[in-house]
């Protein structure tokens, strides 16, 4: 009988020690170092000699310059948004990850894709967490076509690569990888060691045979993915459905990608059919009131490859208690706390004892810079309890000498925001295009004296 053997590994930055440890040397994180139940060489290898079909052919040395530079195959999942996320469709042998909290709907896009793919090529859909009645009562209440999917409830890692063997899919479905295991790694489900086995064994599987993996996996409090951090090393693609329980509005986005970009963006709208796309995003997130209220203005954020336009609020009030609040939602609080301080270094606005409330409309997180200078007109606009016309969009970077700098794509966000109707834009001088719209009007602007004169003339 092997040898069991441990270690102990952090969940977060993958590091390995010998004994256990309240923080990682690595990473400095706190309470990230896990126990990790294993077998010793010998198990490794009688696993790998169970499939020998899976064993692969022996590498040979290529030179660089006679490597073949013709782009691989993809196939359409069916979903234009989900295509866009992948970098344009599936790749054969890639290794897909999905992430999300419960109920924002993993289990029913990937059930819709392998029902959209299942006319084209063979698809397998192995459930480990519901039952095979329960998955067939969603397709019917989604009204998918299920005539040619195939169905295994299964959690034993051994079994479904059976399985695979013997029907030869080209897109594999497995949910959740927190469930499955190996049965030569004495620990639980879950854990791990477990997730980390199995998704490496998947993995394996999927780049020898040339199969299409997909991998549900869960979420932590703080919305990473749950499990080690070595899970996301070795997949090619990290995809994140978000979305609150209060919103029919879900955004996929790319976190990591070997085959297209990263931070591209997908929009659905989940309704009784399922996960629908949502062809003109900006469109759903430019909801706004008939009346023009203070604090509200229109920014232009470059998500993936495509500008999408969104609303962002401020409320400042005056502090009810000792110490002003700081709350932002679907942005870094820290650099709210920084363009504070420019605001009343260069801008002379004297709000150290107001609570400042921002929010991002619709659920969208603004990840880039380009925010700043919208998020500082939305505070100039509710602090002086003056609104501001709602033909207006702005952009730009806010440096902490109070400069202006101008961000990437400016001339394509100016024009996707001219195709929205806007007819003013507020942005950075060196982002003026050299034609602009005939129905836009631009303001450059270089420092933040100039922002808040041209607030005032509006």
């Amino acid at each position: 009988m092997a040898k069991a053997k441990t270690a102990y590994v952090c969940t977060d930055c993958g590091a390995d020690y010998s004994k256990w440890q309240g923080q990682c040397g690595e990473c400095r994180a706190w309470n990230t170092v896990s126990e990790v139940r294993g077998v010793s060489g010998g198990g490794r290898g009688n696993r790998g000699a169970r499939f020998e079909g899976f064993s692969g052919s022996l590498s040979s040395v290529q030179s660089l310059e006679t490597v073949s530079l013709s782009e691989q195959p993809r196939t359409s999942t069916g979903m234009q948004e989900l295509d866009r996320v992948l970098g344009g469709g599936l790749v054969e042998g890639s290794a897909i990850l999905m992430g999300g909290h419960p109920g924002a709907g993993k289990s029913t896009l990937l059930l819709q894709t392998v029902c959209n793919l299942a006319g084209q090529v063979p698809a397998l859909y192995v459930t480990g967490e519901e039952s095979l009645q329960q998955v067939a009562m969603r397709a019917k209440r989604l009204g998918l076509a299920t005539r040619n999917v195939n169905m295994l409830s299964e959690t034993s890692v051994e079994r479904i690569i059976q399985v695979v063997e013997a029907e030869q899919p080209k897109v594999l479905v497995v949910d959740s990888i927190q469930v499955m295991h190996v049965s030569d790694v004495e620990s639980a489900p879950g854990s791990v060691s477990q997730v980390r086995e199995s998704a490496a064994y998947l993995t394996r599987m999927a780049k020898q045979t040339g199969t299409i993996l997909f991998l549900i996996g869960h979420v932590t409090k703080d919305g990473s993915l749950a499990g080690p951090k070595v899970l996301e090393h070795m997949i090619d693609c990290s995809i994140l459905l978000e979305g609150s329980s209060d919103s029919r509005y879900r955004t996929l986005r790319g976190i990591k990608n070997r085959f297209g970009a990263v931070n591209e963006l997908g929009v659905f709208a989940m309704l009784e059919q399922g996960l629908k796309e949502v062809k003109n995003p900006s469109a759903i997130f430019l909801n706004r009131g008939e009346e023009p209220a203070p604090g509200s203005v229109v920014m232009v954020v470059w998500e993936g490859t495509r500008p999408m336009l969104v609303e962002i609020q401020a409320l400042v009030d005056m502090a009810q208690g000792s110490y002003p609040r700081r709350v932002a939602v679907g942005l870094d609080q820290n650099r709210l706390a920084m363009l504070l301080a420019v605001l009343h270094r260069h801008g002379g606005l004297h709000i150290s004892d107001q609570d400042v409330f921002v929010n991002v409309v619709g659920g969208v997180k603004v990840n880039e810079t380009s925010g700043d200078l919208a998020l500082l007109a939305a505070i100039v606009s509710s602090f002086r309890d003056r609104a501001l016309p709602q033909d207006l969009v702005i952009f730009g970077e806010v440096g902490l000498s109070g400069e202006i700098r101008p961000v990437p794509n400016g001339q394509e966000r100016i024009h996707e925001a001219a195709k929205h109707g806007f007819t003013r834009a507020l942005v950075p001088k060196a982002n003026v295009p050299r034609k602009v719209p005939d129905t836009m009007k631009v303001v450059p602007v270089t420092k933040l004296g100039d922002v808040i004169s041209a607030l005032e003339d509006l």
